[in-house]
């Protein structure tokens, strides 16, 4: 027997849970199917709206990539407002689509679900947030465990680091930031982590240790810091550093001068406000994290707190089970009404479940896979596609034009994919509704630079709810059916 639901939405990252938490906010049953867990471990933490507008124009400084002024004063800044910014983009772009109160609305679903876990919904301004990579970077939503070391905030810094971790060189993050000419004191140390914790991800162990604070080891910590600060001319730079590093590095005569400790951002995955917070009162200075290279333990909270909201929404979740078919019913064609009723639908999706073929019977889809880095979009010699529903994706015919010559170049290939309108919906070839009943949401969306611009996340909170709302309403008007098989909701 199908399993029914008012609304299916394949894949789980981002844009596919906003786009079930939009469609259950509107009164439909919803089921996530995703062949994977979700992307959301692979990625920073940060949630991004939109830094850079028009980022190959303005962006020749910043040839790291990350989003960062380079610090060589040929980068344009990152824009202050992203609302303000959304009538400059080109008309294909997801934001001039789906509209400036779609994005309102995703952001605000975003908010509801991750309650105190993130900050920045006061305000619709970007936020400057000082990267591992010791650059700063724009960004509209962060986790309240990077919250106090905002790039804004003019309070003496020590960022440190581990012994054996190379993802944050705290001496090197902190020249790079002084270099940038961030608006405040910052110097970088390198630590032991006390103790030997268990295992093999070091990510984990360490905020396994923390959380449990096995042997005492917040306080141990907090201590070693505090020892780590010797020579603060040393840690923060001199003559030799920067033009103004000798003045920096005189105002800080010792540990009881710093106000901000940044550390790597393994503060705990069950319990990082109590590590946050225990750590602050050892070292009588405000602790924060850096927002690390994926995959990250901030990513990994967002993925929980996520899946938190789908279960309170009522959202059920099937993973491991890819999607391998689907069937369709013929539309009205050219003879008959227009618009979406005109197209075909789907009617049964097959997900593979241990070999076995699962049938899903729902009234609207939303399509929310990924781009060409998950697996979204697929691509051969001489073609583009979308290995789903075969919807069309638009590509030169010549693959040498899909990418540019400069490596920090303008790439046809990073605004590849399937094409939609205002309402989310699938387009076909001549911008007619492929499907009557599918919509689609995030990077399996196509039209804009989401590595340039800095909009990933913005994009998917966007077309995710434009994309459940539309699926929503879909399903209403089919007059559902029951769900027939509710034993793993």
């Amino acid at each position: 027997m199908a399993i029914r639901d008012d609304v299916l939405v394949v894949g789980g990252g981002l844009a596919g849970m906003t786009a079930a938490l939009a469609a259950a906010r509107e009164g439909a049953s919803v089921r996530v199917v995703t062949d994977s867990e979700s992307t959301l471990q692979q990625a920073s933490g940060l949630v991004d709206v939109l830094g850079y507008p028009n980022p190959h124009d303005a962006r020749d400084g910043d040839r790291d990539g990350d989003g960062g002024d380079a610090g060589d004063g040929s980068s344009a800044p990152p824009v202050a407002n992203p609302f303000d910014a959304i009538d400059s983009l080109p008309e294909d772009h997801p934001y001039q689509l789906v509209g400036v109160d779609a994005l309102r609305g995703g952001l605000a679903i975003f908010d509801d679900a991750t309650g105190d876990l993130y900050r920045g919904g006061h305000t619709e301004r970007n936020a400057l947030v000082p990267t591992v990579g010791g650059t700063v970077k724009p960004t509209a939503r962060y986790p309240a465990s990077v919250a106090p070391g905002l790039a804004s905030d003019d309070r003496t810094t020590l960022l440190v680091g581990f012994d054996g971790d190379t993802d944050v060189d705290a001496p090197n993050v902190a020249a790079h930031l002084r270099a940038v000419g961030v608006p405040f004191d910052v110097g970088g140390v390198t630590v032991e982590f006390p103790g030997d914790p268990d295992g093999t991800d070091q990510q984990t162990r360490l905020a396994h240790a923390l959380d449990t604070d096995e042997d005492g080891v917040r306080r141990r910590l907090a201590e070693r810091v505090k020892r780590s600060l010797k020579r603060a001319d040393d840690v923060f730079g001199d003559a030799s550093d920067t033009d103004e590093g000798a003045a920096t590095g005189s105002a800080v005569a010792g540990f009881g001068d710093v106000e901000r400790v940044g550390l790597p951002a393994v503060l705990g995955r069950d319990r990082p406000r109590q590590v946050r917070d225990a750590l602050a009162e050892h070292l009588d200075a405000a602790v924060f994290e850096l927002p690390p290279a994926p995959p990250s333990l901030p990513g990994v909270r967002l993925r929980y707190r996520l899946r938190d909201a789908l279960r309170d929404a009522g959202v059920a979740v099937t993973t491991g089970n890819p999607v391998v078919d689907h069937d369709v019913e013929p539309g009205a064609g050219d003879g008959g009404d227009a618009g979406k009723n005109a197209a075909p639908r789907i009617t049964t999706i097959y997900a593979d479940r241990n070999g076995t073929r699962t049938p899903y019977e729902p009234e609207a889809v939303v399509l929310a896979t990924g781009g060409l880095v998950g697996g979204g979009i697929d691509s051969e010699r001489d073609a583009v596609y979308e290995p789903v529903f075969d919807c069309p994706v638009s590509h030169p015919e010549d693959r040498y034009d899909w990418s540019d010559a400069d490596a920090f170049g303008s790439h046809a290939f990073a605004r590849f994919g399937v094409r939609i309108d205002a309402d989310g919906r699938v387009l076909d070839a001549d911008g007619d509704p492929l499907y009557a009943n599918l919509t689609a949401a995030g990077g399996v969306v196509g039209g804009y630079d989401a590595a340039a611009e800095k909009s990933a996340s913005g994009v998917s909170l966007a077309t995710g709810y434009v994309a459940g709302r539309t699926a929503s309403a879909d399903a209403s008007s089919s007059h559902p059916t029951p769900t027939d098989v509710t034993a793993d909701r």
